[in-house]
């Protein structure tokens, strides 16, 4: 293995000095696991490794909320690249973002100052078919910030200083991968999924030795002729494609299992030369991260043709159905239903719509869809409903152990599905798209849905369609945003706005967190080009 340090890393100090850097502890595996014991930090994207994204917090609560002030702002240097959609992670008072297109900053938590930045040096020529040039977030593990880079690099940065441990090319960007995914850190490996499922590359998953970077395995999610699952492709599977990995999955330690979504077959507006289910795309699939064997998967939308990418944030919890103790796993899926599955076995428990849905009478007992005639794109357009945003799309949703309640932004939105053509060669991903149908007849919302059965429980309606993620907290809050640049917070019993900032800026499509340093508890949103902390006006400055 080649390792690269590369020319841009640097390390710039603002107002902190390098002792106060030092001071933080590494982040250990018993850290990682139990993440709810230290509500003060986020240590990993989705908050623990249930991606239930609720914090513990309780200092901004239902009673005090709208008394929630702006304490500082953050702007990136690069502007107008693409909408930030970084999930912060925080730990001993040091805030770790990314910023469009791979760049990666330390902040000081409570005033916003930079510590250091680092940036790759991208190609000039780079592929991103179908990718926001764009970054979810890193991991941390040890003193060491893991990234995933658009050019499709697997980073290791000292994080103390921003310089490169290590640096190892994951694919080729040439062939069409990329990364923008947050990577998931357990017991010494970093799981890394790939973006790229739009053209002619199959998506997997692999995993990475924390301290070296060598690979330590790799799963594909399309199977090659003769494996298990080509018999779903059809009698020709050449030149297929697709089953992109690009969300962040979630990890149950005590099955010892991951459990991580799966994007659109390509090409994803036409199935002609595709005949079958295409497995494994649209699908949750369940992987032992000591040999990144797959255990068992559940395809959500079998023979995709409307881009509904499942690779939403899959929520892990467990409860009681029937008097009988069960490890569960729900998922709001861009193709319209909430889904219920044991996490053990993979098996269906339950599944409803929580949108407008058009293209299935129902699912069956397996949690299949019941398909509807007359749904497939055509050349002069198919309205369908949800469109091929979707239901809900990249946006994380949460859970609420408090309320028992699972709250995801959704789209009300259908599009007229245009049928693309059959395969063709890279970087051409056969065309094809949507065509939406007229805002006034959209509309997005705030839904709290009882997380055993899906039911919707209430509703705060949005003016438009958006792809936010929502934060709940023990302080009885729901945290979101709108399309239009407004933060607010929601009670997570009622959904009755209690709190709202007008941030000016559209492109909410970050993760909010929230943390807790020096004794002060604040609540992290971005909006167009700035990353924004609110705390409570006793929080802001030094006391």
């Amino acid at each position: 293995m080649k390792i690269v340090c590369y020319a841009l890393a640097i390390a710039i100090f603002c107002s902190l000095t390098p002792a106060r850097v030092q001071a933080q502890p590494a982040v250990t595996d018993q850290d990682l696991l139990n993440a709810d014991a230290t509500p003060q930090d986020w240590l990993m994207y989705g908050g623990n490794y249930q991606s239930q994204r609720y914090s513990r917090l309780t200092q901004i609560n239902r009673d005090n909320v709208e008394n929630l002030r702006a304490a500082w702002i953050y702007q990136p240097n690069q502007v107008g690249e693409a909408p930030i959609e970084a999930s912060a992670v925080v730990t001993g008072g040091i805030m770790y973002i990314t910023e469009p297109p791979s760049t990666v900053t330390a902040l000081d938590a409570r005033y916003g100052t930079r510590i250091w930045s680092w940036s790759p040096r991208l190609p000039a020529r780079l592929y991103t078919v179908g990718v926001h040039r764009s970054n979810r977030g890193v991991a941390v593990y040890g003193n060491t910030v893991y990234v995933g880079t658009l050019d499709s690099h697997l980073v290791a940065l000292d994080a103390v200083t921003g310089a490169v441990k290590w640096d190892v090319q994951v694919e080729s960007n040439e062939r069409g991968y990329a990364m923008t995914g947050a990577p998931r850190v357990l017991d010494g490996k970093v799981i890394m999924g790939v973006s790229g499922g739009d053209i002619f590359d199959r998506g997997f998953l692999a995993a990475y030795d924390a301290d070296t970077g060598q690979q330590l395995w790799r799963v594909y999610t399309i199977p090659l002729p003769g494996e298990p699952g080509s018999e779903t492709w059809g009698p020709d599977m050449k030149d297929v494609g697709g089953g992109g990995t690009w969300g962040t999955g979630s990890y149950d330690p005590e099955l010892n299992l991951i459990y991580w979504g799966t994007g659109n077959p390509n090409p994803f507006y036409n199935g002609k030369e595709r005949p079958g289910a295409n497995l494994y795309t649209n699908s949750l699939i369940a992987v032992d991260p000591n040999t990144g064997t797959m255990q068992w998967y559940f395809q959500f939308t079998p023979h995709d043709t409307h881009d509904w990418d499942a690779i939403q944030a899959p929520v892990l919890f467990d409860a009681s159905i029937a008097g009988q103790p069960r490890k569960l796993v729900a998922v709001a899926n861009r193709n319209g239903f909430y889904y219920v599955l044991d996490r053990v076995t993979g098996k269906f428990i339950t599944g409803r719509p929580f949108v407008k849905q058009t293209w299935a009478r129902g699912l069956d007992a397996d949690g299949q869809p019941i398909m509807l005639p007359d749904t497939e794109p055509t050349p002069e357009g198919n309205l369908i409903y949800p469109d091929s945003h979707g239901g809900t799309n990249l946006n994380s949703p949460s859970y609420s152990p408090q309320t028992n309640l699972f709250y995801v932004s959704a789209r009300e939105s259908g599009a007229y599905i245009i049928e693309g053509r059959p395969r063709t060669k890279f970087p051409d991903f056969g065309g094809g798209g949507r065509i939406n149908i007229s805002r006034d007849e959209s509309y997005g919302a705030v839904r709290a849905l009882d997380v055993l059965t899906g039911e919707m429980k209430w509703e705060y309606r949005l003016l438009a369609p958006a792809e936010v993620s929502t934060l709940a907290t023990a302080g009885g809050l729901v945290f979101s945003a709108s399309n239009e640049g407004d933060f607010f917070a929601l009670d997570a019993e009622s959904g009755k706005l209690l709190w709202t900032f007008s941030a000016g800026g559209n492109n909410c499509e970050a993760n909010p967190v929230t943390y807790e340093t020096g004794g002060k508890q604040f609540v992290l949103f971005t909006a167009g080009n700035a990353f924004v902390a609110f705390g409570l006006p006793s929080n802001m400055g030094p006391e």
